[in-house]
């Protein structure tokens, strides 16, 4: 059943940049899987809290990346394409959040999702892009996410220092939104 999600939220995440209402309906047709890229943001209680577990792959650098090394860190972490308009529009606002807060134990890890790596590789230099992204050229990366899936393309996720998901911004945010919001987490003890 997981892994029917994990599709669903992948196909959601397809559709999610073209800015589509569009819906995964299961088979009784009212299961809405999909939510728009509106980027409004979601905060969870601690207590409500889903952990993120076993994320792994290979940087667009070609090196290893684990989201475990980054344990007891609050951490960003942002899905993106180079084909998505809303991720370029978005990306000097997550560089200035990240750059602001890197020194206070912000890290941030970019997941490039279904994209030709050549074209990533383009995308960081053109928007200056200092923290790395792992290269999720097939998708299986961003199933790891399934607890609290991403569920359009862009989307970012802030987690706690435990790896647990404390905010979800569904579509492209801006450094008004997304700067409050890290500093809500990095202040959580």
């Amino acid at each position: 059943m997981r892994a029917a999600a994990g599709v669903a939220a992948l196909c959601g995440l397809l559709a999610g940049c073209a800015g589509t209402n569009a819906s995964e309906s299961g088979p009784g047709g009212s299961d809405n899987r999909f939510i728009s890229g509106n980027g409004n943001a979601t905060e969870f209680k601690p207590g409500s809290r889903k952990s993120i577990q076993d994320v792994s792959g290979e940087g667009l650098d070609g090196k290893p990346l684990k989201l475990a090394d980054l344990r007891g860190k609050v951490i960003v972490v942002n899905f993106w394409a180079s084909w998505c308009a809303p991720c370029r529009g978005e990306a000097p606002s997550l560089e200035q959040v990240h750059a602001e807060n890197k020194a206070k134990g912000v890290e941030f890890l970019g997941v490039n999702f279904k994209d030709a790596k050549e074209n990533a590789k383009a995308y960081e230099r053109k928007f200056k892009v200092t923290y790395p992204s792992l290269y999720d050229g097939d998708g299986r990366v961003t199933l790891a996410f399934r607890e609290v899936p991403p569920s359009a393309i862009p989307s970012t996720l802030v987690l706690d220092r435990q790896g647990r998901v404390a905010v979800r911004v569904i579509g492209a945010t801006t450094y008004s939104k997304l700067g409050p919001l890290v500093a809500k987490v990095l202040a959580e003890k």
